[in-house]
């Protein structure tokens, strides 16, 4: 493995903030507005304002299942995971979100939040009151298109791993979909630190983390990756792509 430095998601790598008339670089909104000519001044006259909040630090709540449901929330730094717990007392993990992806968007049907979201570092986020962003939608129709998009991202990546797939294949996909959507954001493709402990994972992918672990192993052993404790790099990412193409629909 490299002994170069990890990037972290984190605020000494944020996006930047614009200024007046700029989107920040990872602005989930940014591309359907700019569609339309729009720019942050034409948001301001929309009365749509967006909050940066933080920062929220390592187990850190930012929403809890079954609160009120007002706004949704776009990572602009580090990285957050949702959950349930069951009545049992067990944690579910649902997904985990990265700098330029949204969260809290489960709510808008029951007007609470359906799940917890945590911060696993340290988390920026850009909140958009729910109310506001519809009014933003209504005008224009872009992101009202985003919005139906980013949802049927969160309900195809729910049910990908429902399938009858080994456990090469789940971690293969879990990893090489997290290579696609922080490449998609600037990250490295190929070097990149697993912010989420090796349980989280293992939950998220319905295994064992022992058989997670084995798994990296395995992979390591054989070529296909390098780990270094939560540090890890993608080695011979077509083989992973094969590895991982069912399960990511190729």
């Amino acid at each position: 493995m490299s002994n170069l430095p990890f990037p972290r998601l984190s605020p000494q790598v944020m996006a930047d903030d614009g200024d007046a008339l700029t989107f920040c670089s990872t602005c989930a909104f940014s591309h359907a507005c700019l569609s339309r000519g729009m720019d942050k001044s034409a948001l301001r006259e929309l009365h749509v304002l967006v909050e940066h909040v933080g920062p929220f630090h390592a187990g850190d709540p930012i929403f809890r299942e079954g609160e009120p449901f007002e706004a949704i929330a776009a990572v602009r730094a580090g990285s957050v995971k949702t959950r349930v717990i069951d009545r049992d007392g067990h944690e579910h993990v649902l997904g985990f979100y990265f700098p330029g992806e949204v969260i809290g968007l489960s709510a808008i049907d029951g007007h609470r939040y359906p799940c917890d979201a945590i911060a696993l570092d340290t988390v920026m986020l850009c909140r958009f009151s729910f109310p506001k962003i519809s009014v933003l939608a209504a005008r224009v129709p872009g992101i009202q298109s985003e919005l139906f998009r980013l949802l049927s991202r969160d309900i195809g990546r729910a049910t990908l791993l429902a399938g009858d797939w080994s456990a090469d294949q789940r971690v293969a996909a879990f990893l090489v979909g997290m290579s696609r959507r922080l490449a998609a954001r600037g990250f490295s493709a190929t070097r990149f630190a697993l912010t989420m402990a090796r349980t989280d994972i293992a939950n998220y992918l319905r295994l064992a983390p022992e058989t997670v672990s084995r798994v990296l192993r395995r992979m390591q052993n054989d070529g296909l990756l390098a780990v270094d404790r939560r540090d890890v790099e993608l080695v011979d990412l077509p083989r992973l792509d094969a590895l991982a193409a069912p399960i990511l629909r190729e």
